[in-house]
């Protein structure tokens, strides 16, 4: 394969002895498909006149098989189980007893046609049909040849005299062969077959090959069909000057896994906004020097937001950052966060920061006050309203003496703690009663509590000239990352060493001359952008956390009415409904909290009422008018609750709707 006249690709490559790859090419005529960049279905469909091309290895897609008397064609897979036999010579004979002397079994079976048709008392026979001669019987004393003709997926057969005139053409064919060797031997190429095993007589194959290449600046393997309408010429004699440049991806060396260090040059940067406020992701550009050190040692980084400021700042920090942190008491917006952060085995003591009343149906719902505290059990569940299983929160409330008498008797540490429930979707608040002033490190932090957790750096790492950290009153700890990092450099700023997550920068660099120089400390605290944070935190990591349960839907009054008669026949746990911190207490003295509205609603709002709608029940104009208690359209019966009608009324609704109206 050392010529270097231009020939077609598809011969080329049927000519090729794969013994002899890698193989350089020169494109002496390109090709271009309208509408396509670069390939279509994986496979290069546009090349350049001038383009070299580096063949690495050639393999075998599929073979077209040709009936060369009528043009029809079918594909074969590479593996076909069948044998081939070339037809190597034709030799003519005038009867079919020339072609079968002495009748010998030996020479069976023969294949033959005839260059003209003929008429027999069976049937036609037509010019240049293959048929194979299998035997020699004989009826009535008289000899025939017992032929098969194959036509398309049947078999005819017929029962030629062996008298009969022709002239015959008997075909000569060679070892059966498999497919693979047909392919791989020069001298069969676009020969006439015979296979038994297809329906056609004979036929011609026509492989079609993949070539796999690699060309300048192409980052992957270069995938070519040899059908491609291109000519080439091998000029792998005179290539001995050529290198094929390729470049590669920060997460490609990364799955390599070396060798490191690699000293290479910044191709592309991947379009988008920045990832991290730091100095050096200016310094990332096309042309900039890179020093590959490999992967990061650190097994996760911590995502850390700061607290107590309007607008937070948020930061990726290593595994291996040693200061020194202490624990800060965290907050927890409702009771299901509490249930998040309980460990058993931990104490978990809180401290409500809001009021909120419970359940009047279920002592074991209790009510809270602010400074109430509380020590987290567990979870367990009740039977809702509706029949399903509800989780709870279980805790158990501490006296304000009970941390100062510890020592105290049995009998009195179970009077002074009392077991409540709570709904998970109590929107309370808690403060986590800490008293802990040990100073941890990053990693005893990680193995002995969970997350979210608020600590103070109260010790900055001393490998690091400038921790931004320290300078937080209070940080909380959010979420562990354990994507991997690369550790790279900038070759101009041999004492600046930082880590690039190649999973969201990857960055596009090629192998460059030099020798990289020794790495020093990275950077262990990274600042983010927003929009970099807020795209962690939507990991799956963070996904697969369950949400928080939704409150029970609000029931009509109707609807609690029901309930109350079933709870009076059977009596079953309920689900607390919350209301607000100032609403009145209308359970004590319906009648009382009904007269004052309606001694408040006689003075500010006199509706007049027409002569013909006298009788008829007052129905408010606007949605923020209380609704009047009406008892004069019908004396109650002496057994009859006065008050039967008010239960009616949503109490809630109305006082909401009268504090607006006043």
């Amino acid at each position: 394969m050392g010529t270097r006249e231009p020939v077609a690709l598809q011969d080329f490559v049927r000519d090729l002895d794969p013994a002899s790859l890698p193989r350089v090419l020169r494109v002496c005529s390109g090709v271009y498909f309208e509408g396509s960049i670069y390939e279509i279905s994986g496979s290069e469909c546009c090349l350049s006149t001038g383009d070299l091309i580096k063949v690495t290895q050639v393999c075998l897609q599929k073979v077209i098989c040709e009936n060369p008397a009528t043009g029809q064609t079918m594909e074969l897979d590479p593996t076909f189980p069948g044998h081939f036999s070339p037809v190597i010579s034709r030799r003519s004979y005038e009867t079919l007893e020339e072609m079968v002397p002495r009748w010998s079994p030996s020479q069976l079976p023969i294949y033959f046609m005839s260059p003209y048709s003929m008429v027999t008392k069976a049937e036609v026979v037509f010019e240049e049909q293959l048929f194979t001669l299998e035997a020699v019987e004989v009826h009535l004393g008289t000899p025939y040849a017992r032929c098969i003709h194959k036509w398309g997926p049947q078999q005819v057969v017929l029962h030629l005299p062996l008298s009969q005139k022709g002239p015959f053409w008997k075909l000569e064919s060679g070892a059966p062969q498999t497919l693979p060797q047909i392919l791989q031997d020069p001298a069969l190429k676009d020969s006439m077959l015979i296979c038994p095993n297809l329906p056609w007589p004979s036929l011609t194959l026509k492989p079609q090959y993949e070539v796999q290449a690699i060309m300048h600046m192409r980052r992957t393997i270069v995938r070519i069909p040899s059908t491609l309408e291109v000519d080439v010429e091998d000029i792998t004699a005179s290539s001995q000057h050529i290198h094929f440049i390729k470049p590669m991806l920060l997460s490609e060396a990364l799955a390599q896994g070396g060798p490191f260090p690699l000293l290479t040059e910044i191709l592309e940067v991947p379009e988008g906004p920045p990832l991290f406020l730091s100095p050096w992701v200016g310094s990332l550009r096309k042309g900039q020097r890179l020093c590959i050190y490999g992967p990061s040692s650190a097994p996760w980084r911590l995502l850390a937001s700061s607290k107590g400021r309007k607008v937070p700042r948020h930061f990726m920090v290593s595994a291996a950052y040693q200061g020194k942190l202490r624990r800060r008491p965290r907050e927890f917006p409702t009771a299901y966060d509490l249930l998040g952060a309980f460990q058993p085995g931990r104490p978990l003591r809180v401290v409500a920061t809001r009021d909120c009343e419970g359940a009047e149906e279920n002592a074991e719902i209790a009510s809270l006050a602010v400074g109430d505290r509380l020590e987290v059990l567990g979870s367990v569940q009740m039977l809702g309203e509706q029949g399903q299983d509800v989780d709870m929160l279980m805790c158990q409330r501490l006296s304000e003496q009970a941390a100062e008498d510890e020592a105290g008797t049995d009998e009195e540490v179970e009077e002074d703690q009392e077991q409540i429930l709570l709904p998970l979707f109590l929107p309370g608040g808690f403060v986590e009663e800490l008293n802990d002033g040990r100073r941890y490190s990053l990693a005893d932090l990680m193995a002995q509590f969970s997350l979210p957790c608020e600590v103070k750096v109260v010790a900055k790492d001393p490998r690091q000239t400038d921790d931004p950290l320290v300078s937080f009153g209070a940080l909380r700890l959010e979420e562990k990352i354990t994507e991997s990092f690369m550790m790279v450099g900038l070759d101009a700023q041999p004492g600046l060493c930082f880590e690039i997550p190649p999973q969201w920068l990857d960055l596009t660099v090629v192998e460059a001359e030099g020798q990289p120089g020794q790495p020093a400390e990275p950077l262990l605290v990274e600042e983010l952008t927003d929009a970099f944070y807020y795209s962690l935190r939507k990991l799956p990591a963070s996904k697969s956390q369950a949400p928080p349960p939704r409150p029970p839907k609000r029931q009509s009054l109707c609807e609690q009415k029901k309930t109350s008669s079933k709870e009076s026949m059977v009596k079953t746990p309920a689900l607390c409904r919350l209301k607000a911190n100032t609403m009145p207490d209308t359970s004590k003295d319906k009648s009382s909290l009904y007269s004052k509205i309606d001694t408040l609603v006689s003075k500010s709002l006199n509706p007049k009422v027409l002569p013909q709608d006298r009788g008829k029940r007052m129905k408010p104009k606007a949605s923020s008018m209380p609704r009047k208690h009406c008892t004069s359209e019908r004396e109650p019966t002496p057994n009859q609750d006065p008050f039967l009608d008010v239960d009616a009324h949503d109490y809630e609704e109305l006082v909401e709707n009268f504090q607006k109206t006043i």
